[in-house]
């Protein structure tokens, strides 16, 4: 079959934007073939078709403006892997009230150097208990305490006009047991039972669950559900209000494909994909990663190319390094699947060499990673509004003597501040007996010292816990990527311990590092002496440092150098015109390392401090010292 007929479908259009259209989809019409062959072989040149009129119809749809930003971004595809690129993470009620009142603050992320906004989940939930907004009810509205559909368009544009791109989340795996397509296939309608993986009796579903791993054991075990009212047995991956939806129909890929350029038309510039790696269901496999997954990202990935390619996608993937890169693209769908992909084993890593004081797992651990597509970017963080897992492969751990399963009950011990001389306050969540594993919630701030330096009134402590804090910000800003700040982290801010007061959040303790953003204390920042001023300086400085170093734009691999000294994590960006060595200290006590460990000349400068320190000598650092050295080549 050939490519549909432009002309036909956008009749009426200026021609100049037919044109455009129309060269898109020449240029994306094969990877749309090749990604929807890849899920749907026996319907992908039908679907190809049906899913060209719906960019077509959607296109119609956008505004002038957000086409004007379609040719602003082709012309510069890399834009969110610029070093300039600051992301900025939060929920829309506790950072300001409502999708107005994040309006009203775009100064102080604008002051920050914020480029990038996830405000996490807000459409319309279901009541009560709902994954903290993952449980989606309706994903054309908007949760009504937080505004409209129209305050979000606004909210889009105002940021759009300050340089700050918009993010929302997308929950592709599931929806809410309320949602109208789940109250049509439980009434009986057959078309919307198609939706969902619904079974009669156990025999099936006890057949998948030999194979699949529980996401909540506490408070969710299991993977399916009994429906009374449907008389079957759902497919319920998180909880048993959140049904999962069944990727191998058609129709289910139409109305995302639709959704996903509906959302784009109101000014969204990036899309989390949520839950991504559950999709595709297989007997026999845990149900993730599968192949398929990868293919159907590529496809929806490339109808929003040629509708409206200002909108880039970025993976939820919280998997093993192994199977981390096919988010970005390997192989046949190599840059082509989702733009950005979440570093998760980089965060993992940080916090391990802080507790451990040592960063010899972290180099045999991120050296391990495949280069990644040069179009996509690796999303850097510290903390996010999740738990932290702690995943530390046993080879890895193996490869410098320890043994994974001992120091993952470390990590767990010391970051819930039960191992001694710790002085992490996290809280532990979902605890798995059978296997011992167990995550942690807890703010930045109170994991790494900053809660128990407060409550103990020791200076040298807090001040001690300040650097830590901002060296691992310098990791993660330093990692080159597009980084993000969990809202509050600039601040200091500590666990919220009142969570429990609302009782859709008690049995949920992820809610004790998701505090509501305190606009008493945000004017501290610029009071000297105070913590939210050291920690929202030397962020500040570390985020404007940055921005000027062409070394840290997202297409330059960072290479981990080897472990001279154990407590010092030595990092390697070389790019065309400039070479940077970030030198870290991850311990309490004073380091030094020899000169030769670092592969510049002595006429190379500490970006961070515009300092040319290098001698012939050792290399001397203090507690939680960072340099960050850079010199032209």
């Amino acid at each position: 079959m050939t490519i549909p007929d432009v002309a036909e479908l956008l009749e009426g259009e200026p021609p100049h934007d037919q044109a455009v259209f129309a060269t898109r989809l020449k240029r994306y019409w094969p990877d749309l073939v090749t990604g929807l062959t890849g899920a749907y072989p026996a319907h992908a040149m039908e679907m190809a078709h049906r899913l060209v009129e719906i960019a077509a119809d959607n296109f119609r749809r956008r505004p002038a403006d957000l086409r004007l930003l379609d040719l602003q971004r082709h012309a510069d595809p890399q834009w969110f892997g610029h070093q300039s690129m600051l992301g900025y993470a939060t929920y829309t009620d506790l950072f300001g009230g409502t999708l107005r009142g994040v309006g009203e603050k775009v100064d102080y992320l604008a002051e920050l150097g914020v480029t990038y906004l996830h405000l996490m989940p807000l459409l319309k939930p279901r009541p009560g208990q709902s994954d903290g907004g993952y449980a989606v009810m309706d994903y054309r509205a908007v949760r009504e305490d937080l505004g409209t559909v129209e305050d979000l368009r606004d909210l889009a544009t105002t940021l759009r006009g300050r340089g700050i791109s918009l993010t929302l989340d997308l929950v592709l795996n599931h929806v809410a047991a309320e949602h109208a397509w789940a109250v049509a296939a439980r009434s009986g309608d057959a078309h919307h039972r198609s939706y969902f993986h619904m079974f009669a009796d156990r025999q099936l579903p006890d057949a998948y669950e030999r194979t699949l791993p529980e996401v909540f054991p506490d408070t969710a075990p299991g993977s399916f559900t009994f429906d009374e009212e449907s008389s079957s047995w759902v497919w319920t991956t998180f909880n048993s209000w959140q049904w999962d939806l069944n990727w191998h129909n058609p129709d289910v890929f139409y109305e995302f494909a639709d959704l996903i350029l509906w959302l784009a038309n109101l000014g969204v510039e990036c899309l989390r994909l949520d839950a991504i790696a559950f999709l595709f269901k297989r007997m026999g496999t845990a149900c993730q990663n599968q192949p398929e997954v990868h293919a159907i990202t590529q496809a929806l990935r490339t109808v929003a190319r040629i509708a409206a390619p200002a909108l880039v996608f970025k993976a939820e993937a919280i998997v093993g390094p192994a199977d981390l890169a096919p988010y970005l693209g390997v192989g046949k769908h190599a840059g082509k699947v989702s733009d950005m992909a979440y570093q998760n084993s980089l965060m993992v890593q940080i916090w391990s060499a802080l507790a451990a004081k040592d960063t010899r797992l972290f180099c045999a651990a991120m050296n391990r990673f495949p280069s990644k597509p040069v179009t996509t970017v690796w999303d850097t963080y510290l903390r996010c509004h999740d738990d932290i897992g702690w995943a530390i492969d046993d080879a890895d751990a193996a490869s410098v003597g320890l043994n994974g399963f001992e120091h993952r009950r470390f990590l767990a011990d010391f970051y819930a501040g039960v191992y001694p001389m710790s002085d992490a306050r996290g809280l532990v969540f979902q605890e798995n007996l059978e296997t011992g594993d167990r995550r942690i919630s807890g703010t930045a701030a109170s994991l790494v010292g900053i809660e128990a330096a407060l409550g103990s009134t020791d200076e040298t402590h807090l001040e001690l816990a300040v650097r830590k804090l901002l060296l691992a910000y310098a990791v993660v800003l330093g990692y080159g990527g597009l980084p993000l700040i969990y809202m509050g982290d600039e601040l200091g801010l500590v666990n919220d311990y009142e969570f429990d007061a609302d009782p859709d959040h008690a049995d949920d303790n992820r809610w004790v590092h998701r505090p509501k953003m305190p606009w008493d204390r945000v004017g501290r920042r610029h009071e000297p002496g105070t913590l939210e001023h050291r920690v929202y300086t030397g962020m500040r400085h570390l985020v404007a440092v940055r921005s000027a170093l062409p070394a840290l734009e997202a297409s330059v691999e960072t290479q981990v150098l080897d472990p001279v000294n154990p407590a010092v994590l030595v990092c390697l960006r070389s790019a065309p015109g400039q070479t940077m060595v970030a030198v870290h200290n991850v311990t309490p006590e004073p380091q030094s390392l020899p000169r030769w460990v670092l592969p510049v000349g002595s006429w190379a400068w500490d970006a961070l401090t515009e300092e040319t320190p290098l001698t012939d000598g050792p290399l001397h650092l203090e507690p939680y010292e960072v340099r960050w050295f850079v010199q032209q080549t």
